[in-house]
């Protein structure tokens, strides 16, 4: 049997557990198990409702073909016929191929929530101004998607850029929407503080984390952590806190360190210790992904935060991913967030494209 075949084989498999899923959901009366039913179902409706449709294209194309023959005497009608045929076979590839790309695995976290940092790289104050400009780019991009956005901790210049920041994403899909961001950011433009007109690069760096849910428990011993106090740093003014209202956490087993300061000492702890959690649940995912690099081998947007990932080019008004030589020229829509969709839509079909060529090798 043809991986084709065999991979159709699938299509069908799926189809069949759609089916037993939604028969099964009609008859359940415990809450859990119509809770877990009810997100499968979910997941593999677009699965079931593409391999519907092909179903229903090949069925015409069929009775197409069976016109074509059943019209030979009328030229007329032959030709409508054919025509049309020509036209149902044109958009089978198309379909067959949108089917079969949603057989392809999805990361447990797709529709996790996300914890994401932004830090400035190399580049001085203008690496500083640019994290800033990212940050506003992500935040802008969450508010269009209506996600909530909310700084856990953010340390500013004087001139108006961020150091670092910590914010954390909730909405549906997050994480699997966002993930293609981590890596390092690139940035070519004559900063303002440049009086000769010099194009500098800087960069800055993005990490975009799965918040653990759902069945994930992610457990913190109070032994392994040290949690200190201190008064919240900033730019300066009157935003700055007065009291010790920061909380600073330190995972001792890993030195991870984390901190939260927005907000009162409650809720920093409180906020403190989920993205402590989400870092370990990275890198727990983190281990388990070099275990199995062979497979991972070419992977889009691997999670190697090293990678220069992407280009942003002031003056010349384009953005570059490195990853899937992708050009676009609307850098202001991009920066702005509303010219992310294609980029990230690009690359979550090239990674789609990746995991069903690995899925047919393997069949």
């Amino acid at each position: 049997m043809s991986s084709l075949a065999r991979l159709e084989r699938r299509l069908g498999q799926a189809l069949e557990r759609f089916e037993r899923i939604e028969a099964r959901l009609g008859a359940a009366t415990d809450g859990a198990e119509i809770r877990r039913l009810s997100q499968e179902h979910a997941e593999l409706k677009p699965l079931a409702d593409a391999v519907n449709a092909l179903a229903a294209q090949r069925t015409e194309i069929a009775n197409l073909e069976a016109m074509v023959k059943e019209s030979a005497g009328d030229a007329e009608l032959a030709g409508l016929a054919e025509s049309e045929l020509d036209a149902a076979r044109a958009r089978l590839p198309a379909m067959e191929q949108a089917a079969l790309l949603l057989l392809a695995p999805k990361d447990r976290d797709e529709s996790a929530s996300a914890i994401l940092e932004v830090r400035a790289g190399t580049g001085g104050d203008e690496a500083a101004l640019f994290a800033g400009d990212l940050l506003r780019m992500y935040q802008r991009y969450a508010g269009q998607r209506r996600w909530r956005f909310e700084l856990e901790s953010v340390s500013e210049t004087g001139l108006g850029g961020v150091k670092e920041a910590v914010a954390s994403v909730t909405g549906a899909g997050v994480f699997g929407r966002l993930r293609f961001e981590s890596g390092v950011h690139r940035v070519q433009r004559v900063p303002e503080t440049e009086a000769g007109g010099r194009i500098h690069t800087s960069a800055a760096t993005v990490a975009v984390l799965p918040q653990p849910e759902g069945d994930v428990d992610i457990v913190v011993d109070d032994k392994d952590i040290r949690i200190d106090t201190m008064r919240a740093s900033g730019a300066g003014g009157q935003h700055v806190n007065k009291t010790d209202s920061a909380v600073r956490i330190t995972h001792i087993p890993s030195g991870i360190v984390v901190v939260a300061q927005e907000k009162s000492q409650h809720q920093n702890r409180a906020n403190a210790m989920k993205v402590l959690k989400a870092k370990l649940y990275d890198a727990e995912r983190e281990r388990q992904a070099r275990e199995r690099a062979a497979e991972r081998k070419g992977q889009v947007g691997s999670g190697d935060r090293s990678e220069r990932i992407r280009t942003y080019n002031f003056p010349q008004g384009r953005v570059t991913d490195h990853r899937i030589n992708l050009t676009v020229y609307n850098l202001p829509e991009v920066i702005d967030g509303g010219g992310l969709d294609p980029i990230l839509d690009a690359l979550a079909a090239e990674d789609r494209a990746r995991k069903l060529a690995a899925l047919e090798s393997d069949e």
